[in-house]
């Protein structure tokens, strides 16, 4: 199987980061990953990040910023990440206002379109992080195939997080192949769930609108949850992928660190590294 660098998407150690951001970035760097997908900044300045990250030699690849915040300061956000380094730019997530079927849907696709622009013409290319509720059809379409479909490829690449994509109900391996030549990054999540007709909202930011031991649903390292690793990574791939990121919203056992070396030591059996 071909080489791929593989970055850690920080959310995942988001209370180590904001306790120390620079000894949890040492760490993730020890366990062997070649960049990171920054989650928030606690603080610390784009020069700050990039003089340690250089120290460890780990590549700020991506960075998830709020819609919100694009919307308020989009030439902060540029500037701030072009300072930092980070080749992409990545929206994260859609309130429930924005979502697809909505009336604010057609809102996100223009500021998608001016965004994309102003990132491409500093160097960035933009992005867009899925959940499972972009899988909802609008105008006979998959939410999230709507937005690719009415943004042009130059402007907005996708990061499919095969997680959601695989709980949505709807095959990973097969959906990133239809971004071939879009899919510049992916996310690779595994889990187990007893229940997949039920979304696991507390886990994705929205608290109080799900139980996630309820749902039965919890994250696990990645190849020892439910996802297919080989078809998956063979998949990115195929796809052109240049990234693979690894997420782990919630730990499994004792520590994200420990995860994080078990999801690694599958990327070396798979001969990925």
């Amino acid at each position: 199987m071909n080489k791929l660098p593989i970055a850690y998407q920080l959310y995942g150690v988001r209370n180590e980061m904001g306790q120390d951001p620079f000894r949890t970035l040492e760490k993730i760097s020890r366990i062997g990953f070649d960049g990171v997908e920054f989650a928030g900044f606690f603080g610390l300045s784009a020069k700050e990040y990039r003089n340690e990250l250089d120290m460890l030699g780990l590549q700020p690849i991506s960075s998830h910023v709020p819609l919100k915040t694009i919307r308020e300061n989009p030439d902060d956000v540029i500037a701030f990440h072009s300072e930092l380094g980070c080749s992409y730019l990545v929206i994260p997530y859609l309130e429930e206002a924005d979502r697809p079927g909505t009336p604010g849907f057609a809102g996100v696709i223009a500021d998608v379109i001016r965004f994309g622009t102003a990132c491409r013409k500093a160097g960035i290319r933009l992005l867009y992080h899925n959940h499972d509720f972009e899988f909802k059809k609008v105008s006979g379409l998959f939410g999230l195939d709507f937005l690719y479909a009415a943004v042009p490829a130059d402007l907005l690449g996708s990061e499919i997080d095969t997680c959601w994509v695989r709980y949505a109900g709807v095959d990973p391996s097969a959906y990133l192949s239809s971004y071939k030549g879009r899919a510049p990054v992916v996310h690779i999540k595994d889990y187990v769930s007893g229940n997949t007709e039920r979304t696991p909202f507390a886990l994705i930011g929205e608290e109080g609108k799900g139980d996630p031991d309820r749902s039965g649903f919890s994250y696990r390292p990645f190849g020892h949850g439910c996802q297919d690793a080989e078809g998956l990574v063979s998949a990115a791939i195929e796809a052109g992928a240049e990234w693979l990121v690894l997420e782990q919203d919630e730990p499994s056992g004792e520590s994200p660190f420990m995860d994080a070396w078990e999801s690694m030591e599958t990327f070396r059996r798979l001969g990925v590294r």
